[in-house]
């Protein structure tokens, strides 16, 4: 019985601490902002959160190390470059639900490297489900990029270091990244630290894409979510 309670009062727990995590903003009171001139997009499904940049080419520029690793960014169709942020094996190894192992699944709930996934993506019909449109000035841009960039690690020349043959398909690429990752400390998490260099309030702690985007949505009048 004891041990009962005990279960229930650490489930009451992590329970005020998810809502909490996201009705209290972090900051607390809205940064002065810039006339908006662009967009990213925030896209999330049940477990990940990936931060979308749009394909222009100022933007390109500054990712030109993903074209030295392969990636077609002259490519016609490109429209979104996504960004996101993980756990090294469960990312790796996991491109679907399909492919889920016990092994990286373990890792992401203890403890692990991050890696960061770069993927080139199309068109995308907005208003879209799971998908948040955030409008951003030049200087929130430039931030938030300026952000990512600063998650990557250097090779022995300076450069991206890019994980050979890691990979979903022709169009990504997986490069290691700074920190390290658990099932408390995610990829939500790196997502929300990227919005907020970019000016957007987000809740305090996001474990979930649910209550990041439900924060986002709550806490910035430059968001839109269908």
């Amino acid at each position: 019985m004891r041990l009962l309670r005990g279960m229930l009062a650490i489930a009451a727990l992590a329970a005020v601490a998810f809502v909490l995590g996201a009705i209290v903003p972090r900051p607390l009171f809205a940064p002065a902002g810039e006339p908006p001139t662009r967009q990213v997009l925030l896209v999330a499904n049940a477990i990940h959160t990936d931060i979308a940049f749009p394909a222009d080419p100022d933007i390109l520029a500054r990712f030109g190390f993903l074209a030295e690793d392969g990636l077609p960014l002259d490519a016609p169709e490109l429209a979104w470059l996504v960004i996101g942020w993980g756990g090294r094996a469960f990312y790796l190894e996991t491109p679907t639900w399909a492919d889920l192992k016990p092994g990286p699944a373990a890792k992401a709930l203890t403890l692990d490297r991050a890696v960061l996934h770069a993927a080139l993506g199309g068109s995308i019909a907005l208003p879209a489900e799971g998908v948040v449109v955030l409008d951003v000035s030049e200087r929130e841009m430039t931030a938030m990029i300026d952000e990512v960039l600063a998650t990557l690690v250097p090779d022995a020349a300076g450069r991206p270091d890019v994980i050979e043959g890691a990979g979903y398909g022709e169009f990504d690429r997986f490069y290691e990244a700074r920190g390290w990752f658990n099932v408390l400390v995610g990829c939500n998490l790196w997502s929300s630290r990227v919005l907020r260099e970019g000016g957007f309030r987000t809740g305090w702690w996001n474990p979930l894409p649910v209550s990041l985007v439900w924060s986002v949505d709550a806490h910035n009048a430059a968001a839109s979510n269908p």
